[in-house]
């Protein structure tokens, strides 16, 4: 989704100093979003648009790019072609620590932004009515290179299912709702703010089961891993959804940068997106997340001191005295 054809970082483009003055700080940025059909693209093009209007006279020229999601996103901010990204807290975490990585990145936390409420979903009739069900089965189990592995390893290991046991496919979450359309696929993952449009899409095209969480696998996830929180789905949330479903947050969307970033460039940044909030949710819902008992919430990725100059500026940075 791209709002102006701006530009990133280049070669050509000398590198701005973390001392850098608000009129030294670049005009054009790029921000990392994911493939189109989930909730990442959109809010990623919502965060751009409001930058773009600029309410903190950052006077920016933005570019919101489509990309493979988190990994590509971590790899392009620490390589410089991405000033800002957008990614699921949980790859972040083990980023930022080289866990399952080639290295160590880099990363800063911005903004905690919308619960990513992933859930297993699968056609009325297709076998899949647990977890469990899910080995042996054709399962969507996020884009290629998106990371997905990271948050789904563990939930399917807490249902007593193991990554290889399951015969996993590769799409994007519209390409998901094809295959699950078409009997291609079992079951697909699915999620991201909500509501999602791959979820309401594939709803709406046919009679679907919403497959639940194991009560104590969920509560022993949340209880190991910091990025995982409890996301109750309101009955009606979606299409045939008629009860109450205890769902999970697998890390929640946030906003990263690099740690070179100039810190007056991500202290701006952050004042426009606090100050430009209710222009975010005329574009998606996921900006009522931009609250102050929210964007400061850690997810395990350290905080920019850019924006937490912001956040004690207005006075929401915990633990102040």
């Amino acid at each position: 989704m791209t709002l102006w054809v701006g530009c990133g970082p280049s070669a050509d483009t000398p590198a701005v100093d973390s001392t850098s003055t608000a009129s030294e700080l670049p005009r054009f940025l790029s921000l990392g979003t994911a493939p189109p059909g989930g909730a990442f693209y959109v809010v990623g093009g919502a965060l751009a648009a409001t930058l773009q209007e600029d309410p903190a006279g950052g006077g920016w020229q933005v570019t919101a790019e489509a990309t493979k999601g988190t990994q590509e996103n971590i790899r392009r901010l620490s390589s410089g072609e991405l000033d800002f990204a957008l990614a699921n807290s949980a790859i972040s975490y083990f980023a930022a620590r080289g866990e399952g990585w080639d290295r160590a990145h880099e990363l800063r936390s911005v903004m905690t932004l919308a619960p990513n409420v992933g859930l297993f979903v699968a056609p009325q009739g297709s076998g899949v009515e647990t977890m469990a069900d899910l080995a042996g089965q054709r399962v969507v189990l996020g884009p290629a290179g998106a990371g997905f592995h990271f948050f789904l390893t563990p939930i399917l290991a807490a249902h007593g299912v193991a990554w290889d046991e399951v015969d996993a496919l590769h799409a994007t979450q519209a390409g998901a709702v094809d295959l699950l359309g078409d009997g291609s696929a079992a079951a697909a993952f699915l999620g991201g703010a909500v509501p999602t449009a791959s979820i309401v899409q594939a709803a709406a095209s046919g009679d679907l089961h919403y497959v639940p969480f194991d009560p104590e696998a969920h509560e022993q996830l949340i209880a190991d891993f910091p990025f995982f929180r409890p996301a109750t789905l309101a009955a009606g949330t979606y299409r045939g959804l008629e009860e109450e479903f205890a769902g999970l947050d697998v890390g929640s969307m946030h906003l990263i940068t690099s740690a070179s970033a100039p810190e007056e460039l991500v202290y701006t940044v952050t004042k426009a997106l606090w100050e430009g909030r209710e222009a975010v949710v005329s574009r998606h819902p996921a900006g009522k997340a931009i609250q102050a008992q929210n964007v400061v919430r850690s997810t395990g990725t350290e905080f920019h001191p850019g924006a937490i100059r912001y956040y004690e500026e207005i006075g929401i940075w915990p633990n102040q005295e």
